[in-house]
């Protein structure tokens, strides 16, 4: 592609015969290359910001249907707070234990406040960029861990790197997903299962979600968000692998055909492929997708015998096929795509089946026993503290009532109004007609 230079012989003309015009020319040119460098990587970057955090709506849906619709303001207030307090805390400490270079390997310490950005490049759009990452579940010493420069098992360090390649996890399946996952796995653990999930037998019952239509919605603004280049083709891929794969693998287990499982097939592809959207090509993508969603599959067959719950699957989709797209991207990263993406180092490793040997994957199965170990410790203790506090889990009266009407001042959908004459809302009924329609009456 041809490159574009300022040239102050060819702007002199458009500026006129003002007796300045040549040296306007000049100064104009010379400050170019600059300003519009800076200027087109932070629109870059602030686009890709706000897909980002476009996702945070995409993560909400699916919370939201996936509940029973007593519980819907509840979660829904979750993650309007993740924003919230994730935006302040991020400002105050978050940002710079992540990314307060120069630093040692395990944690960040400058910055604390946004103090003193140290480049045109490091500033107050990459800080909103990381900012939407983090209240996406990624983890703060995590992501110092991974993704700073500094990092002990950064790809991105001078030297020193891990097994002499550092862990390639470009968009999170560790970082973001794992994270998640294994942090939902001892919350779900630690508190135990929801009323009637399972019968004095021990027999799993369904509690289905309320709102089919919202979790189709979440997924496919999750879908929208991963819209950027070869990343998003690998991702778009993985994704849709995943979908028709569990489609039809839900389809021979259980003989019917569910959207609210494929959905959570296509984000299980999503989930995977995120660690190597940017080093594997298309054809592996594919492979990524089909794997991950037999592994949700068999982990949910593994948490109903084990009488774990979780509406969400949080641990199974996103800590199990984080762990898969972990491995995978060890397997399947193209060498010519990872010299792109981590320019700079000589004779860099990448996949085992792409001919790039075994280190790559050590690297990664280390990245697997540390989120785990990490996570584990963090936050299992933190859900053991609330639990003995009583903090954790709310009484058997409140979860059979729902904690909207609780705790929140109401349902979340109201089909009535509330101004209205008591005596018409106590009338309100349902009534089916020609065992095919269903029509609302007012007496």
């Amino acid at each position: 592609m041809a490159s574009f230079a300022c040239s102050a012989a060819d702007l002199r003309p458009l500026l006129g015969t003002a007796a300045n015009a040549t040296a306007s020319a000049e100064y104009i040119c010379s400050g170019f290359d600059v300003d519009a460098t800076y200027a087109i990587d932070n629109t870059y970057l602030l686009f890709s910001a706000y897909l980002v955090f476009f996702m945070q709506l995409g993560f909400s849906m699916p919370c939201a249907g996936s509940v029973r619709a007593k519980n819907t303001m509840n979660i829904m207030l979750t993650n309007v707070l993740d924003a919230a307090t994730g935006g302040l805390f991020y400002f105050l400490f978050g940002f710079a234990l992540a990314y307060g270079s120069p630093s040692n390997g395990f944690i960040g310490k400058h910055f604390f406040g946004l103090e003193r950005f140290h480049s045109l490049s490091f500033d107050y759009g990459f800080f909103l960029y990381q900012w939407t990452f983090a209240i996406a579940a990624a983890g703060i010493t995590m992501s110092h861990w991974f993704w700073s420069a500094d990092g002990w098992a950064s790809p991105a360090r001078a030297d020193n790197l891990l097994f002499g390649s550092g862990v390639i996890d470009f968009a999170g399946s560790g970082v973001v997903h794992m994270v998640g996952g294994i942090a939902g796995l001892w919350g779900a653990l630690i508190e135990g299962p929801r009323i009637g999930r399972f019968d004095a037998n021990g027999k799993s019952v369904s509690l289905r979600g309320h709102s089919g239509t919202l979790v189709v919605l979440g997924t496919f603004l999750l879908w929208f968000g991963c819209a950027i280049g070869r990343t998003a083709v690998t991702t778009t891929l993985a994704g849709s692998s995943a979908a028709l794969t569990t489609l039809l693998g839900k389809r021979l287990l259980t003989g019917h055909w569910n959207v609210i499982d494929v959905c959570n097939g296509l984000l299980r592809g999503f989930a995977a492929i995120t660690g190597g959207c940017s080093v594997v090509d298309p054809w592996a993508a594919i492979i990524c997708g089909c794997v991950a969603a037999w592994v949700l599959i068999g982990c949910n067959k593994l948490a109903e015998k084990l009488k774990y719950n979780d509406p969400l699957e949080a641990a199974q989709l996103h800590g199990r096929c984080g762990a898969w797209g972990i491995i995978f991207t060890a397997l399947f990263a193209k060498k010519d795509y990872v010299n792109e993406i981590y320019p700079g180092q000589q004779r860099r490793l990448y996949g085992l089946l792409m001919g790039g040997g075994g280190k790559l994957l050590a690297a990664h199965i280390v990245q697997i026993l540390v989120v785990a170990g990490w996570v584990s410790v963090t936050m299992g203790t933190l859900f053991w503290l609330l639990q003995k506090l009583r903090l954790l889990r709310i009484s058997s009266d409140d979860e059979m009532a729902g904690l909207d009407v609780t705790s929140h001042g109401g349902l979340a959908s109201v089909y009535h109004d509330e101004k209205s004459d008591q005596a018409l809302q106590n009338s309100f009924m349902m009534a089916k007609e020609d065992s095919s329609a269903v029509r609302l009456f007012f007496f």
